[in-house]
């Protein structure tokens, strides 16, 4: 909390940032290397029309000229909102993958304070968003017009330009836990995929939750035993079916299939788009699920609603059993990565031997 105070008040003397049309700043020099989750190595990104600004932690700044850089990471921080320990543990893995001096790792802060359930101390003019919606797209409650979403397409066109960034190959998004549900709409919802004219990964890490495209959920064959509660052993014939047919109502549960947990009645950001779209966009965008192995215990804000339990017992359930479903039902090739030894630890999951490569793909 104090370096998060801290952060902000000095933020707080620094001008919003450049536009992406306005001109970088030339380096005389390579750009040093930022690696602590301090004031220095923040800047805001300006939002929208009204003013509005969120705050980044980075490893270079966004608007001065590097040729060293060749590939993106951002990592979007957990239900805690606390950006600065993700950039910390992105910038751990960036140290163990040898990749601190030709990597830009971005950690940006979707900051939330509604006075009830978030708040979150806020610089000037800084957007707060949703409590709750952030995770999913959702308009900011101090700047409606502007999303979760839009704040993440800014961040990807500020690194895509070729004017700044010359030599950026590949851009790697990713997210724990909550983070993770963010990775997964952001993955099938966002506009400037296609438009950056440079690949977008995407890897997903341990949510409680995702966005099934269909009225279909998982049974216990669609996950490996492993997977289960530990003690349970859920009876299973033979011919058992991996997925099921919900319907309209849900076995009970009525909203099983309303945004963020399904397609129905979405809001915000994706609002526009058909269900077909996102479909499309879902299954040909690449994503790599990296679960961890033990995360099979209801810890850490675990989402215990019907909705999500109508999608697993598991965190680890869940997205084995979501892989297999876009993969084996919609013909997608994204991939399910499980992390041997860690439970629902994003330092653990994101500096694993297994993660760094994934990470930090190989650019030419």
């Amino acid at each position: 909390m104090t370096h998060l105070l801290l952060t902000l008040a000095a933020a707080a003397l620094v001008p919003a940032s450049a536009t992406p049309t306005s001109s970088p700043t030339v380096a005389r020099a390579p750009a040093a290397v930022c690696t602590t989750a301090t004031p220095q190595c923040t800047e805001f990104v300006a939002l929208g029309t009204g003013g509005g600004r969120s705050l980044v932690y980075r490893s270079y700044p966004l608007d001065t000229r590097n040729d060293a850089i060749t590939r993106v990471l951002v990592m979007v921080h957990g239900a805690g909102r606390n950006a600065d320990g993700y950039f910390s543990s992105a910038m751990a893995a960036a140290f163990l993958a040898g990749a601190l001096e030709n990597t830009l790792v971005i950690s940006p802060r979707m900051a939330s304070n509604d006075g009830q359930g978030c708040s979150d101390a806020l610089a000037p003019n800084e957007i707060s968003y949703h409590c709750n919606t952030w995770r999913s797209g959702g308009p900011s409650i101090s700047h409606p017009a502007v999303t979760s979403f839009d704040f993440l397409d800014e961040i990807l066109r500020k690194v895509a330009r070729k004017n700044v960034f010359p030599n950026v190959k590949v851009i790697v998004v990713t997210g724990h836990s909550a983070g993770g549900q963010v990775t997964n709409r952001y993955q099938m919802t966002n506009q400037v995929h296609d438009k950056l004219g440079i690949p977008v990964n995407y890897i997903l890490s341990n949510p409680s939750s995702y966005a099934w495209p269909s009225d279909e959920r998982p049974a216990a064959a669609a996950w490996s035993p492993q997977a289960n509660p530990p003690g349970y052993i859920p009876e299973m014939s033979d011919n058992a079916r991996p997925f099921i047919s919900l319907g309209a109502a849900g076995r009970g549960c009525t909203n099983y299939n309303q945004w963020p947990a399904g397609l129905v009645n979405r809001t915000g950001y994706s609002a526009s788009q058909t269900d077909d779209q996102i479909k499309q966009q879902l299954v040909s965008r690449n994503m790599v699920y990296l679960l961890g192995e033990l995360d099979i215990l209801p810890l850490a804000g675990f989402d215990g609603s019907c909705t999500a339990m109508a999608q697993g017992p598991t965190r680890l359930a869940r997205g084995q059993a979501f892989g297999k479903y876009v993969n084996e039902k919609l013909g997608a090739k994204h991939s399910v990565v499980v992390v041997p030894l860690c439970g629902h630890n994003a330092r653990c999951m994101y500096t694993a031997d297994v993660a760094l490569p994934l990470l930090f793909p190989n650019v030419k």
